[in-house]
Parts: C-alpha cells; structure tokens; sequence
C-alpha cells in the first residue's frame, strides 16, 4: 500500500547551517540524500554485507547490547502477542557480534525469524565507531545509537525529540504520518507498548478498515520514502513514523536531540507531562475538564508573551527564565507530590 503514497520531500547536499536554518525550523520531515555516503561503514556497506558486518564486529568491545526475536510467522513485525498480556517477541542480552553472526546465518532460510539489536548506545559497544563516522551538524552531548536487523517492521510510533535516522546498510522504507493523525492511527496502550513508545495497532500491510476506518484518513496524510545506504531522513519530534527494514542486513544510526527520548535532556519530557494529566485530569468531569484546557493554553500552548509583563521580573519565577537550580526545587517540590 505504500507505494500509493505520496513522496516525502527530497533534499541533496545539504550541508549543516542549511539543515538547521531551512530544514529542522520547518517540522516537516525531508530525506538527505547521500547526507552520510561519504562515511567508511557506508563505501563498506555498499560493497557487500560481509564487508560492513566484518568491519563491525572488529569494532565491538564484547558489550551485550538488546535484541529481540520474533517467530517466522510474525514476519518481523513487532507487536503485542495474542492476548495483549505481553509481546509478540523474545527478549535476549547479546554482543553485537553475535548479533551480526545470526544475520548472517539467517540470509540462507527461506523464512528466517526477525532479529533486531534495537537503539544500542554506540559508545558502548562500538565505540571506535564515531571516530571514523561522524555527523558534524550536532555536538557530543547527543547520543548516536544503531540498529541491527534483517527484515523487521516497527509500527507507527512517535519520539519525543528530533531525529535524524542515517542508513549505513540495506533498505528501509519510512511512513510518516503528522502529529494531528493520533486520532486516526488508533494508539495501542500508553503505558504498555512493544517499541517503548506507543504504537498504532493496524498493521500497514494488510489494514483492516472494517476494524479502524479513521485509518483511511491517516492514509490521505501519510508520506513514504525507501532509504538506502548512505541516505538520511530527519523526523521532526512527535510524527509518527512506521520503518519497515527490507533486506537481510539493515543498520542505522540515529541522533535524537532536543527532547527526552535518547538524549541527555531526559527531565524535560513532554510525554511525563501527558502521563501525570491523564492521571489527574482525564476522568474528572467535562467542564473541569475544559476549565483546565483554557489554562494550559494561556500557559503552554498558546504563543503568548505576555502572561508574566505584568509582574515583577524578580516574581516570575516559574513564568520566567529559571535557572537549574530552581527548576530543581521546582522538581523537588513536585516529586514529594507524587510520593503522596
């Protein structure tokens, strides 16, 4: 089906301040073209899989990293078992190595299971990685992680921060679909989900429209491309995005930056704020309800610049610029709360 879709927007020899300036101010998703074809894992990749799967596994400190394995007849894709009570996979702790061992192996079987190493910090499995592959546009402070796996779909999920996913390896076709479309994709559980983040439980293959018709609409404003080797894509924070992987041997590295997810910057988590307004907020009555929304728009959503003027600067406190340690006392405060 998603050849049907349109195309994500293209952009070739994009360099860094272009990026920064014309791309990521716009959060709009848009494919690098050849953005990291220059890096050695890439010229290895495009020789053969032995090649970049050797280089790898001379990189590898021996550190066990998380994989996943699901059953032939779940065709890779990662997903609730029958019940719901768990998922649809088996979780293992294994050096990249070994990892790359079982992909190898598997390119022979006709119907192989889906193996998948999933978000490995590199620094601490392959750590002499980042010296030789390096994205210049963001700093040491952001957090580079690879992905492993042969054939393997993950389901449309969001992350709470800005991506840029750089395929070194194989084929991977991307689905976008814009943060407004949550009310479309029907969202699994919050607090219960196979990828971490939560999911959309139809499946983009085979949908079942008689089940999830607003999913027709999601469709109408999706967007699909197919990366190779050297190619990137950049994901603005909170679009949902379904990656099929479509080769034997697929590896990523992604970068998420100015959000929680993945980074350093984990305190300032939009989806912590969700969860402790589900928990308060969601099942009082309409009107509380209501009430509540008119002022979490004056204070957080609505573009107004205004709400402190009126006071004093030194009384701005919260409304203000805050500096670390007083958004520590803030925290603080907050986190006696929850204790109860």
């Amino acid at each position: 089906m998603s050849h049907e879709l349109p195309s994500i927007p293209e952009r070739f020899n994009v360099d860094d301040r272009t990026f920064m300036e014309e791309i990521a101010a716009q959060y709009q998703p848009v494919v690098l073209r050849g953005y990291v074809k220059n890096w050695p894992a890439v010229k290895l990749a495009q020789t053969s899989a032995e090649a970049i799967c050797n280089y790898l596994k001379k990189l590898d400190n021996g550190s066990d990293v998380d994989a996943i394995m699901t059953r032939p007849e779940a065709k890779g894709r990662i997903f609730y078992d029958e019940t719901m009570d768990g998922f649809n996979y088996l979780r293992n702790r294994l050096p990249v190595s070994a990892i790359l061992d079982q992909l190898m192996r598997y390119r022979s079987f006709p119907n192989p299971p889906a193996v998948a190493a999933q978000s490995a910090l590199i620094a601490g499995c392959l750590p002499g990685f980042l010296d030789e592959n390096k994205l210049s546009l963001l700093g040491p402070e952001v957090i580079p992680r690879i992905w492993i796996g042969n054939a393997v779909t993950t389901p449309a999920h969001f992350d709470d921060a800005h991506n840029i996913a750089c395929v070194v390896s194989g084929k991977r076709r991307f689905t976008l679909f814009p943060p407004e479309q949550i009310g479309n994709l029907y969202i699994g559980p919050v607090d219960f989900a196979p990828t971490g983040a939560p999911i959309s439980m139809v499946s983009l293959k085979e949908p079942d429209f008689a089940k999830y018709p607003k999913f027709k609409d999601a469709l109408a404003a999706a967007q699909v491309a197919e990366l190779e080797a050297g190619d990137a894509l950049y994901i603005p924070p909170l679009w949902w995005h379904h990656v099929e992987s479509l080769q034997t041997c697929n590896i990523l590295v992604n970068y998420w930056w100015g959000g929680a997810v993945g980074t350093a910057d984990s305190m300032h988590s939009g989806f912590d704020s969700l969860m402790l307004a589900l928990l308060n907020l969601k099942r009082r009555p309409p009107a509380y309800r209501q009430a509540w929304a008119a002022v979490f728009n004056h204070y957080v959503f609505d573009e107004n610049d205004d709400v402190a003027t009126h006071i004093p600067p030194h009384r701005h406190g919260i409304l203000g610029n805050m500096s670390a340690e007083q958004e520590q006392q803030v925290r603080n405060y907050l986190a006696n709360k929850l204790k109860g």
